[in-house]
Formats: structure tokens, sequence, C-alpha cells
């Protein structure tokens, strides 16, 4: 059955020029004075907007100072997780909620300026761009740990996806509206956002350099296993989008191959075996080999694990609970 999209994003008219996402972890020192910048943008601009927090389960004090901001001003949206479930859940109930023509995400620790949001805002509606992300052309991160680590995982993911960004992965992204309600972001799927927009049809993919600040509050929330889980899930949304809707055009034909190689080992082992029997000699050299036999299970496992790992990709995709998250408080 071929699913239809809604046409009712496209039927409603939006009165409100942008929603700007935070997601945030342990930020309170920061909030208020992304607060005040955006808000002084904002009213240089002359543009309508709401700034939602998405509170990703923090343990500090970032829920009261946001519920401190809604009291100061009505645009201040926020919504509280129990728990933390990571940023592609947070944005995820981001989109979910926002309401503009232009979406904009950023991060909560000042490291992304908000002086940028005029510029992405033109592009977006002047240029017709479906998405723009920003790139931090000159980075003020440790250049061992972040920025190589960011420079080989975005020359892979350019590879695959055949976008060509610089920085896939910054938090600075500008969206139609439409983009964001048609693309699932789950899991930890935020850093291939680009590549789920492409994937749903929206292919007018801009970049903009933007300023990168040093982190003045908090520290990095960026460890090694996220560089790891990135290749991870590239490697996932590749292949779901070459063959999640026919996984038998790959298993099928990889499994065919390999059963029609293993009969044909099964019959040369089998005429070697005849062969040295009829010559008098009782064991075969591969036989006695534990190389060879270390080998095909390792074969054997590595297939098994690989097909359960795709098997519960699928259960997770159409899992109906896949992005239910506990929402402690909203407004």
């Amino acid at each position: 059955m071929c699913k239809k999209n809604s046409n009712f994003a496209r039927k409603i008219k939006f009165s409100m020029d942008i929603s700007i996402i935070v997601p945030l972890f342990n930020e309170a020192e920061s909030l208020p004075h992304l607060y005040e910048w955006i808000a002084r943008v904002m009213k240089e601009n002359k543009f309508s907007y709401e700034l939602i927090f998405v509170n990703d389960g923090s343990t500090d004090e970032s829920w009261q100072v946001i519920q401190s901001l809604r009291e100061k001003n009505e645009v201040v949206r926020g919504i509280c997780f129990r728990r933390n479930y990571g940023k592609s859940a947070a944005l995820y109930c981001g989109f979910k909620a926002a309401k503009g023509d232009v979406v904009i995400t950023m991060d909560a620790d000042l490291q992304d300026s908000p002086d940028e949001i005029p510029e992405l805002y033109r592009m977006i509606t002047e240029e017709g761009y479906d998405l723009v992300s920003g790139w931090k052309q000159k980075r003020y991160d440790n250049a061992l740990t972040k920025n190589l680590p960011s420079k080989l995982f975005n020359a892979t993911a350019r590879k695959v996806t055949g976008i060509h960004l610089h920085d896939m992965n910054c938090g600075l992204k500008a969206y139609r509206n439409e983009v964001v309600k048609n693309i699932e972001v789950f899991s930890e799927m935020h850093r291939y956002i680009p590549y789920l927009a492409k994937n749903a049809g929206f292919t007018k993919i801009g970049e903009k350099v933007v300023q990168h600040r040093k982190r003045e509050f908090g520290t990095s929330k960026f460890g090694i296993n996220r560089f790891v889980n990135g290749y991870l899930d590239l490697l996932t949304l590749w292949f779901l989008n070459k063959f999640g809707k026919q996984p038998m055009h790959f298993f099928g034909l990889v499994g065919s191959l390999m059963f029609f190689i293993g009969f044909i080992a099964v019959i040369v082992v089998g005429s070697m075996k005849l062969y040295a029997l009829s010559h008098g000699v009782h064991a075969m050299l591969v036989g006695v080999n534990p190389y060879f036999h270390i080998a095909i299970l390792m074969m054997i496992l590595g297939c098994m694990l690989f097909l359960a790992g795709f098997l519960a990709e699928l259960v997770i995709r159409n899992s109906p609970s896949r992005n239910d998250y506990l929402i402690r408080e909203e407004f």
C-alpha cells in the first residue's frame, strides 16, 4: 500500500515567522544569556517568533530558569522530559511543537550565535532552500579530540549520503516548517537530519558559514562514544534507505551467493576427500587446519549478528512506541 503524505501542513496558514528550538541538558548558566541575545536579535529584525526550550532531563536548575524566562515573556515555551532521552528525542518533540514558517535549531551552550538567524531565515524564505546547515569553518574545540574526529566523520558522511556539507552535525540549522513535519528523528539520528530530509524528498539543501564561539559555561557533552555511534548510525541510515523497504534484495542475493559458494565448497571438499581416499591418504590438509574452521565460524557469526542488528532496526522503526517520551511538564 502506497503511503500518501498529508497535505495538512500545507493548508495551514502560519502567522509566525520563526520557531527557535533549543535542546538542552544542564545548561542553567547559559540560558538567561541565550534568551537575552535571541530576544534582541528578534526585536531588531521585527520577527514574530516562539522560543522552545526542550529540557532533556537536566539535573541542575535548567527547568527553573526556563520557567522564570516564561514569566518574563510568553514567547518562551518549554518541554521538560522526566529523564534524559538524548538530542534526537528533544528535537523530535520540538519539531512537533513548532508553529513558525521557518524552524531554527541551535545549541544552548552559547557556541551558536543567534546573530546568524536573520540570514538563515532569508535563505529559506527568499532563496527557497528546504534546509540550511551551518558550517563552523573556524572552530574553538580541541583539535585532537573533537576537530579531527569531526572532519573524518563529515568526510565519510559526504561520501555515503551524497550531500556535500562540511559540517552535517552542526546544531545551528534552518528548515522550512514542512520539512520538520515530514521527517522523523529518533535514536541518535539527529546527526543526519539533512540525509533524512533528502530521503523524504527535500533536496534543496544549502550551507552557510557561521560563527563558532568558545564555550563560556559548563562542559562539553561530546565523547568518543558519540563518534563511534555516529558511524554506526550512518551505516544504518544508508542501509535502511537502500534496502529498508525491500530487504530481500540484499539478504536474498547475499544469502543465495553464500549458499551457492557453500554448496560448491562442499562438492569440492567431498571430491578432495574421495580423491585422497582413493590414493590411500586418510587426512586432508584443509580439514586438519583449525584456522579454517575458526574462519568459517567467524563468517557465520558475523552474518548472524549483522542480520540480527538489521532486524532489530526494522522492529524499532515499526514500533508504535519508538518516539514515546515521558514529559513531566510543558507550556
